[in-house]
């Protein structure tokens, strides 16, 4: 157990289930104390605008559609945010570029490694 990450609440964004759940098993693993999710854009937006959240964990893109939005209102709560894609990271905007890059796959240790310094 981590105790930076124990009891974090985190978002995590993502529209592919295998993917979400072992990103949900991997943060209860750390002890994270609420970990919320998201398939679209608009249920990530309604749970930004509903809850506390520590850290978020964004995939670049939801079936098809991109996650600018989302990051937006990360960024204007102030809540710190990683990128998290099987992509190259190309199609990160040029004001998104100094966020955090998770990329797809990724083993466990470099989860805690990202949410660490996310929350430091």
């Amino acid at each position: 157990m981590n105790k930076l990450l124990y009891g974090r609440r985190v978002l995590v964004v993502e529209d592919e289930m295998f993917i979400l759940l072992m990103m949900e098993g991997m943060l209860a693993d750390l002890g994270c104390e609420s970990i919320v999710s998201a398939a679209t854009v608009d249920q990530a937006l309604a749970l930004i605008d509903g809850q506390a959240l520590d850290a978020a964990l964004l995939d670049m893109n939801l079936d098809g559609n991109k996650t600018h939005r989302v990051a937006d209102a990360l960024a204007a709560r102030g809540v710190p945010f990683a990128f998290v894609t099987g992509y190259d990271g190309s199609g990160i905007r040029e004001s998104d570029r100094d966020r955090p890059l998770l990329k797809k796959p990724f083993v466990f240790e470099r989860l805690v490694e990202m949410l660490t310094g996310l929350l430091r």
